[in-house]
Formats: C-alpha cells, structure tokens, sequence
C-alpha cells in the first residue's frame, strides 16, 4: 500500500509518503509562517517535528490534516494530493486520521462516551448502536478510562482530558495520528504516562504519526525521527542522540538549555 514502481533501471520499488508537505509556503498577512517547508513522513514512522513556541509546529500539522489551507507547496495526505481538494474530499480521507488536538477539544455539552460515540457515528454512519456502545467501552478501556464513560468533560482533570483526546482519536482505527502538543500543561508524572499510552498505540496500532512538540523528553521516547523547525524551515534531521550531538547553535541551544 502507498507504494509505486519506480521503472528506472534500477526497478526498484520506491515508497510513496503517506503524509508530505512539499515546498510549502503559508503566511498570515506579511508573517511567513512555513518557508518553503519541505517534510515526507513513510507508513509507520513517527516522526517529532521539534521546535520553539512559534516555529510554525502547529501550523505544519494543521496543513498535514487539510485544515490550514497553503498559499504555495503541495500537501499529501494518505499518499494523495490534497492541495486543492474540497470538504468531500478531504473527510473521506480523514476517516482514516486521528487527531489528537492539543486542548483535546472535547465537546464540554456531551458526556464522555457521548464524544467518542458521536465521532464512531459520523465516520461510520451505519454501524447498530450496540457495536458503537461496545467499541466506545473497548476504546476507553484502552486507555485505562472506562469508569470516566458518563462524566462530562469539566470534570476531568489534564491527563484525563488528554486520554479521552487520543480515545476519540483512536476509536476510528485511524492509519495516521497527528498528535498536537500532547504533553503541554501536564505535570511531569501525568506527561510520562501519556508517553507510555503512546508507546502502547504504536505497538498495538502500528499508526503512521506526527507528533508536535517542544518537550525533549517526549520526543526522546517517541520518535523514530526528529525534525527540528526554526521560523517556518527544518534546520535539521535525524534521530535524538544525533541531534543532541549537533553543533548548529540553534539546535544546540535546544538540545543543551
């Protein structure tokens, strides 16, 4: 899946990104936010894009989902082009991608099983009610929060929010994730378990991820690959103990507060 044959001489076979930005340019008024933004991400990999509150991060995956549309650049999402693609378009393909919002953006008018079930019945309008009521009970247990199922979302703390944030997304079985900021707020304990609960999803899962953050620790556990963003540009590459290593100030400065 996601491949196509390269007919060169070679004929090797070469892996068609599930998620790329090509040459992408975004700006808000006179302020470039993406330049020229260039990042291929394979099925499977979890890739951190690392950086600075500012750095365009947020804006980057936003663009990755079809929700911030582009001024220049290609966007490819489950191997397709979706650069100019319209709403129908674009939620076909977003049946298949999970969106871990960094506020969580739960719906604070319904109850927890009330969220996950009202966004199984959108993405999979025909399914009976009992399988839905099943699945949102298996999906929350996944994440080790069956017993939060008729609470409203005022009532739960940081951590739990974020929980039943990566359940919504998860009850889709999406074959990308996008995680925006998924430990920011949280204390140190609660940030380390919703590590481990992504580490769970990746090797239960096997979901292609991107995940948006400027906390090392998260990015040392998770990723398979890091970028580092710096105003709009990836200034570097590659894995956590090699950039931790790097001597480009920016990074550096990054790697070593």
């Amino acid at each position: 899946l996601f491949c196509r044959f390269n007919c060169s001489a070679t004929h090797r076979f070469v892996m068609t990104p599930i998620l790329a930005l090509e040459h992408v340019y975004k700006a808000y008024g006179s302020k470039a936010v993406l330049v020229n933004l260039s990042l291929a991400v394979e099925a499977g990999e979890h890739v951190v894009v690392l950086g600075r509150s500012g750095s365009g991060k947020s804006v980057a995956i936003k663009c990755l989902a079809g929700l911030t549309k582009i001024d220049q650049g290609v966007v490819r999402l489950m191997g397709q082009d979706i650069t100019h693609s319209d709403e129908n378009a674009l939620s076909a393909l977003r049946q298949k991608l999970g969106f871990l919002f960094q506020s969580a953006a739960l719906y604070d008018s319904m109850t927890v099983g009330d969220n996950l079930a009202f966004t199984l019945q959108h993405n999979q309008p025909k399914l009976a009610l009992e399988i839905i009521n099943q699945k949102v009970r298996a999906t929350l247990r996944n994440v080790g929060l069956e017993s939060a199922m008729d609470l409203m979302p005022g009532a739960l703390s940081g951590g739990m929010r974020k929980r039943i944030g990566l359940a919504r997304a998860l009850i889709i079985d999406p074959e990308v994730l996008l995680y925006d900021e998924p430990t920011a707020g949280l204390d140190p304990i609660t940030a380390k378990e919703i590590i481990d609960l992504m580490l769970r999803i990746k090797a239960d899962y096997h979901p292609t991820a991107v995940i948006i953050t400027h906390d090392l620790v998260c990015a040392a556990h998770t990723a398979d690959r890091i970028v580092v963003l710096h105003e709009g540009q990836i200034i570097q590459s590659g894995t956590y103990e090699t950039l931790a290593q790097s001597k480009h100030p920016m990074v550096h400065a990054f790697f070593n507060p």
